[in-house]
């Protein structure tokens, strides 16, 4: 036998089946694994950081109302305005604390204690010896003279500091032009 006849004997080459695409490899069941719980976590910590900016709106938009307030007060003398507007500062600034910190005790802290805890917590790089006063005695003071216009920026920074983790830039910040019309001294 020549070598064309046992060539001739020889079948032809047969081309495998084309690779399927279902079931796919085991490394493709991981990765899509991973990016369903990747997914699953980004979208969960994206939902969480837009609550934490809403709520954050919602104590600014407060603290700004009370700064109002106190810039409209008609007919009252400037230390009742202030005293008035220490007060709702104060209750602002601890119901935060209230729902930021849950389990720390800062519903029974007044005083020093309540001021320390405004220090450790946030943003306090505008609180005054003046201002820290007036937020530990003010409320039992028949005058009281302090700056609400820094106070107000206090506050501003310090909730921004706790809910998006910056004090915030001025141009940022919800803050309403001091009018002091209507306040008699």
């Amino acid at each position: 036998m020549d070598s064309e006849e046992l060539l001739e004997q020889l079948a032809d080459i047969h081309l495998p089946q084309a690779v399927s695409y279902w079931p796919p490899a085991p490394g493709w069941w991981i990765l899509a694994l991973l990016l369903l719980i990747t997914s699953y976590f980004l979208v969960k910590r994206y939902l969480s950081y837009i609550t934490q900016q809403r709520i954050c709106q919602h104590a600014l938009a407060e603290l700004n109302r009370c700064y109002r307030e106190f810039a409209a007060a008609e007919g009252v003398s400037r230390d009742e305005a202030n005293l008035r507007y220490v007060n709702a500062f104060n209750s602002v600034l601890r119901r935060v604390a209230l729902v930021h910190f849950p389990l720390a005790n800062v519903a029974s802290l007044d005083g020093r204690e309540w001021v320390d805890f405004i220090r450790e917590k946030g943003d306090s790089t505008g609180l005054t010896e003046e201002i820290a006063t007036a937020l530990s005695y003010g409320r039992f003071q028949m005058t009281l003279d302090v700056d609400v216009d820094a106070m107000n920026n206090l506050g501003l920074a310090w909730i921004r500091s706790l809910y998006l983790g910056r004090s915030g830039t001025e141009s940022d910040q919800l803050h309403v032009a001091p009018t002091h019309k209507g306040l008699t001294t």
